[in-house]
């Protein structure tokens, strides 16, 4: 089995961690880290670059799934005193919002994807987030869901944000643009990607 690795191979622990192989001895592989930190492994619990990329693209095949059934996704959000927001409402201020402030819905997915991705500690499967799957799993969701996710990046409480989509397009606008002042350089470069 150690006949996998030969010196000067790369190398996979578990957790994703990148090894150079010094010297393989039966079933114990030696291996070095760039820094210099030495370990050894049975050869067994590593992967080699072939076996990591193979497990990488199928976890990323899954990965807009795991998005769809992520708690973000899934469970619907209360109110401040405990009631059920309105979906129209919901529906009406998720369409406004991205009337007023053209890409914001995408903006939201896209943050939302990659913080779902990075919590459950798959950092290296956020750089290739597409923003159209990211989109399509948001779309998919419910609008009283889509309101809670744009309330959360905007920091707004959810039932005053989703009351403001029946009042005039200038209170509208006015809320996004506080909410988005934070993430106006992300808004901004966010803008410069090509929608995949």
């Amino acid at each position: 089995m150690a006949a996998r690795f030969h010196p000067g191979d790369t190398a996979y622990a578990a957790n994703g961690t990148a090894y150079t192989v010094e010297d393989v001895d039966g079933d114990t592989v030696y291996c070095a880290l760039p820094s210099g930190a030495e370990a050894e492994f049975p050869a067994s619990v590593l992967s080699t670059a072939a076996e990591w990329a193979a497990r990488s693209d199928k976890r990323r095949g899954q990965l807009y799934d795991r998005l769809k059934q992520a708690r973000a996704y899934t469970e619907l959000p209360q109110g401040a005193k405990g009631g059920k927001l309105d979906p129209a409402a919901a529906a009406q201020v998720v369409a406004r919002s991205e009337r007023l402030r053209p890409g914001i819905l995408d903006f939201t997915a896209f943050a939302t994807a990659t913080r779902i991705v990075a919590e459950s500690g798959d950092h290296a499967l956020a750089d290739g987030l597409s923003i159209g799957k990211c989109r399509t799993v948001f779309d998919a969701a419910r609008p009283e869901i889509q309101a809670a996710l744009l309330a959360a990046l905007l920091a707004t409480p959810v039932e005053p944000f989703v009351a403001a989509g029946r009042l005039g397009d200038n209170l509208l606008r006015a809320l996004l643009d506080k909410g988005m002042m934070r993430h106006e350089a992300a808004f901004a470069s966010f803008g410069d990607r090509r929608r995949q």
